[in-house]
């Protein structure tokens, strides 16, 4: 059993990490029920730290490893408060353990791979970064009556690309200052484009070019992954559906700076969230199911 003291703690230094790196999902976790609210939390932190252990230049293979053995540890032999909160998390709600290891692997490729040569080998990387997440998110947010895990898996994968893809195309100059290049290969040839001008910085109309391409593929995932929301419990189809809606609105915002990303953030404000409210509800409760095509 956690002391109340030690959950406490666990607790608000998740709430910290949230707060502190995503706006846009710390608005949305307020349109859940408390405890699956407590454990989404539980479940962003363990991400986003472990994603943020290799965002330093001295990070090696070794110190992941270290990591992982730490998070495999039981609740009562923890001493990290992240790990805290999640180990106890992913024991209550009986989380499927595979789709953690495989996010931990995805985070091992930032240090093991310089780009990726073609989409399908991003998607990968997509999936084991951002897809994973949502997999484990599901025994947690809960399904409708009659809805099989199978069912949803499918827009949970779709929705996980297109995030961390929305991710990918708002952070290129600051990846590009870290020496990253996510964009394919396939995709720079195609616009006349190579790695290094990336890594210089180099805006022009066929960087352009490339940014809209990549928008429009982004959309289109979000397109294909928004109906699987009706597959969800609906205490919680209005936090995902806004999650992912203001999400997606990253890449309006991408578009407004005109694919200025070398030198600007693409983000959406606090009003800006509450004036799209009112239509991305409207939009999650009128969903329809269809067919997700991997």
């Amino acid at each position: 059993m956690i002391a109340t003291l030690d959950w406490k703690i666990a607790q608000a230094e998740s709430e910290k990490v949230i707060q502190e790196s995503s706006k846009t999902f710390y608005f949305a976790t307020r349109l859940l029920p408390a405890k699956k609210r407590i454990a989404i939390v539980a479940l962003y932190a363990f991400c986003r730290t472990t994603d943020d252990l290799i965002d330093h230049s001295e990070a090696t293979l070794s110190d992941l490893e270290a990591w992982r053995a730490q998070v495999n540890l039981k609740p009562e032999d923890q001493s990290n408060p992240i790990l805290l909160l999640w180990s106890q998390v992913r024991e209550e709600f009986g989380i499927d353990r595979r789709y953690e290891q495989e996010l931990i692997d995805g985070v091992a490729m930032d240090l093991s791979k310089r780009g990726y040569r073609t989409w399908e080998e991003l998607q990968e990387y997509c999936y084991r970064v951002a897809s994973t997440v949502g997999l484990l998110s599901i025994p947690i947010i809960g399904l409708a009556r009659g809805t099989t895990f199978e069912q949803a898996a499918p827009y949970a994968i779709q929705l996980g690309i297109a995030l961390q893809l929305t991710n990918i195309l708002r952070d290129v100059g600051e990846d590009a200052s870290r020496g990253r290049v996510y964009i394919p290969e396939e995709d720079l040839t195609n616009f006349g484009l190579t790695r290094q001008d990336i890594l210089h910085r180099v805006y022009d109309e066929r960087f352009v070019g490339l940014m809209k391409f990549e928008v429009a593929r982004a959309k289109s995932l979000y397109q294909k992954a928004l109906p699987g929301i009706v597959y969800l419990d609906k205490s919680v189809r209005a936090a995902v559906g806004v999650a992912a809606l203001l999400y997606k609105a990253i890449l309006d915002e991408i578009e407004t700076i005109e694919y200025r990303v070398f030198d600007q953030r693409a983000y959406t404000t606090a009003w800006q969230k509450i004036k799209l409210l009112p239509g991305i509800l409207y939009k999650v409760i009128t969903l329809q199911p269809i067919s997700c095509a991997n």
